[in-house]
């Protein structure tokens, strides 16, 4: 195994995909039991995700979601990739993520972004617009503030003041420069665009602070990592959600997830066959082999700490497969048992 490979951790993003066929409450079930056997196979945190008014997506409320995952779990980090900021007020997601980590003492992560609603619609519904994540910046200043009993109100968030709950930014855009002036660890994505995702890494070192939360900085790149025992096995992991993600580019809604066999049949316009096919390219997915040489150039690349693994897919059985054949090839403590 490749010395840079068993130097990192490995952590699971999951947004609660529907399926087609399947309903949201078994997408969310579908998300507590992915983490049980993500703790199994010693992934060292688990993530869930924050979207409103998406057809194909049941995570609509990350903490309480993260409540259900911690609760069902014992010793795997959980927490949140992430809550969107510019939709809540920060003294609410203090109180929040102050409830869930006394709940569940150091295991709680709270993993913040700064995007508002997926369309004009949610975000009239939300009572929000585009400029509300142009304050990103003092938002997250505002939220740390009532952790550490400064702000200027005179209130205190209970039970949030006083404890360490290890905040993350997902940094698209400007996210980095955020991230880096806060002294916050980052969260970078997606995997298809590596030289995009070396500038905002390089970015981010370049002008990193140290804080109260983080010394030095900690990077985490995030996206899809497909494995299987041939490469065409790995490649039709990809098909469902590449195809969501170019029917929601063409008809402006997001999907649920379509078996992968009914997307090979389906007959594409040329638009839809473009971000078809660039939904396929410059993933992680391969065998074992083809995937560990990969993940090696870009962690090497990056200098990352974390890889923070995204997968979606409609067959269940190989999404599993694929986490386990991650988690062995990583050398993660709970897949000895797989190899």
């Amino acid at each position: 195994m490749s010395s840079v490979i068993a130097a990192t951790r490995f952590s699971v993003l999951d947004r609660s995909r529907v399926r087609e066929g399947h309903t949201a409450s078994e997408a969310l079930r579908d998300t507590v039991e992915l983490a049980r056997e993500a703790e199994r196979l010693g992934y060292h945190r688990f993530w869930v995700a924050e979207h409103h008014g998406v057809p194909g997506v049941a995570g609509s409320a990350p903490t309480v979601l993260a409540a259900a995952v911690a609760g069902a779990t014992r010793t795997i980090r959980v927490g949140t990739g992430g809550v969107m900021l510019p939709n809540h007020r920060p003294l609410v997601v203090a109180e929040q993520f102050g409830v869930l980590a006394s709940l569940f003492p150091d295991r709680i992560d709270m993993g913040l972004g700064r995007s508002v609603g997926f369309t004009d619609g949610v975000r009239k519904a939300l009572g929000r617009d585009k400029g509300d994540a142009e304050d990103f910046a003092g938002q997250l200043e505002e939220l740390l503030g009532w952790f550490e009993g400064t702000s200027p109100t005179g209130v205190r968030a209970r039970p949030s003041e006083g404890l360490t709950v290890p905040p993350f930014v997902l940094a698209m855009g400007e996210g980095a420069d955020i991230a880096a002036r806060a002294g916050l660890p980052m969260v970078i994505g997606d995997l298809r665009d590596r030289d995009r995702m070396r500038r905002g890494v390089e970015r981010y070192r370049e002008r990193f602070r140290s804080s109260a939360w983080a010394k030095e900085p900690y990077v985490v790149i995030s996206g899809t990592v497909a494995v299987a025992d041939t490469p065409e096995r790995a490649r039709r992991l990809l098909v469902p959600e590449a195809w969501s993600m170019a029917y929601s580019r063409t008809h402006g809604t997001f999907p649920p997830l379509p078996p992968a066999e009914h997307v090979e049949s389906l007959a594409m316009t040329a638009k839809e066959r473009g971000f078809f096919e660039a939904g396929l390219t410059g993933q992680l997915a391969g065998t074992e082999e083809e995937v560990e040489r990969e993940l090696e150039a870009v962690l090497k690349d990056t200098g990352a700490q974390e890889v923070l693994v995204t997968t979606s897919t409609y067959d269940r059985d190989a999404l599993l497969d694929s986490y386990r054949r991650l988690a062995a090839l990583a050398g993660l403590d709970g897949s000895a048992t797989r190899r």
